[in-house]
C-alpha cells in the first residue's frame, strides 16, 4: 500500500473539531453540551441577505471572475471606505473565505522553507496553511499576564534570521481577544520595513471592538504599502461562516498579480457566497450596534464568571469573541475530553477546546483553555455554572 505524503501526515488536526466525537457521544447519552469551542454565532444572519436570497432567481449557476465578481469587489472597496481603508477595486481579490486568502498570501509570498513570525497563541489554523504552503512557523510568546498584548519588539528582532520572510497578526484576535493598538501595528511597521518583510494582518473580526477601542488596520500604515496584505472575511461579520467568502488585500500588484494564478487554478469562488455577501454590505449600522452591545454582554457574564472561580484567570478582551482562561488542571486535553466524556451537571456539560493546540508546542497551552461566547447570555451562566462545579472534582485539579 502506498504512503501518504509528508505533508499529510505533518497536517495539524483541529484542536476546535477533534473532540466533535466525545461530544456527539454525551448528547446521544442524554446530557447537553454547551459547545463553547468553536466561533460559530448563533447570532442571526442580516435579514437583507436572508430575504434576497430567497428571492435570487439564477437561470444558470455560473463561475464567476477569478478574483470575484465585480460588484462585490466594488461594494469592498466603498465598505473598506467608510472603515477610513483607501482602497481600488484591483487591491481586492474575492477568495473562498479568509482560509483561502491566507493560503494564497503564504504560497504568493513565501518560498518553502521560508519563515513566518507569529505571536502566539494563535489560531490553530495556521499552523495548518504553513504545512499546505511548505513555510516554518517561528513563534513569539505573548503573555496572558499582559492580556496578551504584543511581545517587545526586540523579541520579533532576535528571531529574524535570513529564512524570515513574514510577520503574521490576527487584529482583533483569535483566540485571544486582544485589539493591537496603533502604537503596536506601528512597532511591527518598523520592524517590517527594517528588514524587508511582508506583514499580514487577519482582520475578519474588525467589526467587534469593545469598550470603545477602535482597531487600526494595517493597511493604515504608511511606509509598508507594497509590504501590507491583510486578510478578512464575512464569515463573523455577517453570521455568515457557511458562505465561504473571504479576502485578499494588498497594494503589491506583484503579489496581486501572482495570487491571481492560484485564484485561477481554483477557478472561482462561490457564486452564491458572493451574492449573499453582495447583499450583506447593505446591512444597517443598527445591526452592528446590537450585535457588538449582545457581545459586551456575553463576554462580561463569561469572562467575569470565570475570574469568579476559585484558580481561574481570564484576561478580558477587547475585541473578537473568545477568550483564553487558565485553569487549575494538570492537561487541557484531558480536561476538556473528561468534560464530555464523565462529567454532567444537572445533565450538562461544556464543550471547549485545549489551548494546546494554539501554540506553536502544547506545553504552554496545557493549562489554558479557548471559550467563545457566541451561545445566548442564559446558556453562558449555565456554561459558568457547570465549568465551575466540573473543577471541584475533576482529578487532575493541581490547585
Amino acid at each position: 500500500m502506498p504512503n501518504i505524503s509528508s505533508k499529510a501526515h505533518d497536517m495539524p488536526a483541529s484542536p476546535i473539531r477533534k473532540l466533535v466525537p466525545f461530544a456527539e457521544a454525551a448528547k446521544k447519552a442524554g446530557r447537553k453540551v454547551y459547545h463553547l469551542n468553536i466561533g460559530q454565532p448563533d447570532i442571526e444572519t442580516p435579514e437583507v441577505v436572508r430575504q434576497k436570497m430567497q428571492q435570487l432567481d439564477l437561470k444558470v449557476v455560473e463561475y464567476s471572475n477569478s478574483e470575484g465578481i465585480t460588484a462585490y469587489r466594488d461594494g469592498l472597496v466603498h465598505y473598506y471606505g467608510s472603515k477610513n481603508i483607501a482602497l481600488s477595486r484591483e487591491h481586492v481579490m474575492v477568495t473562498t473565505g479568509g482560509s483561502e486568502a491566507l493560503v494564497f498570501a503564504f504560497m504568493t509570498c513565501f518560498n518553502p522553507g521560508d519563515e513566518v513570525i507569529i505571536p502566539e497563541p494563535f489560531y490553530a489554523n495556521y499552523n495548518g496553511f504553513a504545512v499546505m504552503a511548505g513555510v516554518k512557523v517561528v513563534p513569539v510568546m505573548s503573555q496572558i499576564e499582559t492580556g496578551f498584548a504584543l511581545p517587545p519588539i526586540e523579541a520579533f528582532e532576535a528571531l529574524i534570521t535570513p529564512k524570515t520572510k513574514g510577520i503574521l497578526i490576527c487584529n482583533p484576535g483569535n483566540p485571544t481577544g486582544y485589539l493591537y493598538s496603533q502604537a503596536e501595528l506601528e512597532s511591527l511597521r518598523d520592524i517590517v520595513k527594517k528588514h524587508d518583510l511582508f506583514l499580514m494582518a487577519d482582520e475578519v473580526y474588525r467589526e467587534f471592538a469593545y469598550d470603545g477601542a477602535q482597531p487600526y488596520s494595517v493597511m493604515n500604515l504608511a511606509g509598508i504599502e507594497d509590504q501590507a496584505i491583510m486578510i478578512d472575511s464575512v464569515s463573523k461579520r455577517y453570521s455568515m461562516c457557511g458562505a465561504r467568502i473571504g479576502a485578499l488585500i494588498t497594494k503589491n500588484r506583484l503579489v496581486m498579480a501572482a495570487a491571481l494564478k492560484f485564484a485561477q487554478a481554483r477557478l472561482s469562488p462561490p457564486p452564491f457566497g458572493q451574492m449573499a455577501s453582495l447583499y450583506a454590505l447593505e446591512t444597517p449600522s443598527t445591526y452592528f450596534d446590537g450585535v457588538v452591545e449582545e457581545y459586551v454582554k456575553r463576554r462580561d457574564i463569561l469572562v467575569d464568571g470565570l475570574n469568579a472561580i476559585e484558580g481561574v484567570m481570564c484576561p478580558k478582551p477587547k475585541g473578537a469573541f473568545y477568550c483564553i482562561a487558565q485553569l487549575p488542571i494538570d492537561n487541557s486535553d484531558a480536561f476538556c475530553q473528561w468534560m464530555l466524556e464523565k462529567f454532567e451537571f444537572n445533565n450538562e456539560t461544556v464543550m471547549m477546546a485545549p489551548a494546546t493546540g494554539f501554540y506553536s508546542k502544547p506545553e504552554p497551552g496545557m493549562q489554558q483553555v479557548r471559550l467563545a461566547y457566541v451561545l445566548n447570555q442564559d446558556a453562558l451562566r449555565a456554561a459558568v455554572r457547570c465549568l465551575e462545579e466540573a473543577l471541584k472534582v475533576y482529578p487532575g485539579r493541581t490547585k
